[in-house]
């Protein structure tokens, strides 16, 4: 009985055949794409599957359909893609071509994963981004485990540098927690990588005042990594018992949230001139009374003073 099971389940995956959704250019291959990659049409050849939410299977034998859903691990959503920094990627630049063959294979599904310095390693090219430095950072942090790689906190498939180009820090600042908070609010992710318990990320933080403000306006690393004045985001994470619990280590002049939150925004402004660096730069210290509005009346009133002090210089200048 045992073997007739198994070559009547061997028959009915054999004659089973992927039915794949009618492509509609309309609809999910937007112009856009095609403006950032010219490798839309045959990326297609993976996404008619990867980038839809559920896939039907069509079994020949009873003549039915069975419609399951995509695993979220293995989903593409394609707006995402096309505005990630690998937007003008081809698949194959990163997979193998056995992925062309379904269903795939046993060797191509357990293929090595490639990492950031495969591409971007001892390359001038990306050296003004530190890739070497981070990996080194990285090799001391505690995500330096087994099955932790880069991808595990930069999807590939729709990373951004958020902080490098956000016009909002506050979108930056969601953006980057939400890449902690998909293993550390997900329990379901995080057992994949330990046999910790699951942990509640608001108990563990309850002694922080107003917990809802700091996790709304600061980034998760503020306090949980060490400071690296070279690389941009540093990226040896701490052991909990390093982390920063010290009130004074942001709110004080010499704020750490200046060498790491606000450090690119900074320099960057710097860059500008004296104006932009100096009176337009929101680079301050949490928790201070900063206020656009204020900010432009003290213009106001510096200005008319010095408008003042000229109009009477001029006024006895002519008297006399």
């Amino acid at each position: 009985m045992k073997i007739r099971t198994i070559l009547f389940l061997l028959v009915l995956f054999g004659t089973a055949n992927f039915a794949s959704a009618q492509i509609d250019d309309t609809v999910k291959i937007k112009p856009y794409f095609h403006e950032v990659n010219p490798f839309v049409e045959d990326n297609e050849g993976c996404l008619k599957c990867h980038g839809e939410q559920k896939f039907t299977i069509i079994d020949s034998i009873y003549e039915r359909k069975i419609t399951k859903k995509m695993y979220s691990e293995l989903y593409v959503d394609r707006d995402d893609y096309y505005s990630s920094v690998h937007k003008s990627f081809s698949c194959t630049d990163c997979h193998s071509y056995d992925f062309f063959t379904y269903p795939h294979s046993i060797e191509s599904r357990n293929e090595v994963q490639l990492v950031c310095l495969d591409c971007h390693g001892y390359d001038e090219t990306f050296a003004q981004y530190h890739f070497e430095e981070i990996e080194m950072e990285f090799e001391e942090s505690i995500h330096n485990m087994d099955e932790f790689t880069c991808w595990k906190c930069h999807n590939p498939h729709s990373y951004k540098a958020f902080m490098r180009n956000a016009e909002d820090i506050s979108d930056a600042i969601l953006y980057d927690n939400n890449m902690c908070l998909q293993c550390h609010a997900d329990f379901s992710r995080f057992m994949q990588l330990t046999n910790r318990s699951e942990i509640n990320i608001l108990e563990k933080h309850d002694w922080l005042p107003n917990q809802s403000a700091h996790f709304a306006t600061v980034r998760c690393i503020e306090c949980h990594t060490e400071l690296n004045d070279t690389i941009l985001i540093a990226h040896k994470i701490l052991p909990k018992k390093d982390a920063v619990r010290d009130c004074a280590e942001c709110h004080s002049k010499n704020s750490r949230l200046l060498h790491s939150l606000y450090k690119f925004q900074s320099v960057e402004m710097r860059k500008l001139g004296f104006v932009n660096g100096v009176i337009r730069n929101n680079a301050f210290v949490i928790g201070a009374n900063h206020n656009i509005f204020l900010n432009w009346l003290s213009f106001i009133i510096l200005g008319c003073t010095l408008f003042g002090i000229l109009v009477h210089t001029v006024i006895r200048i002519i008297k006399k």
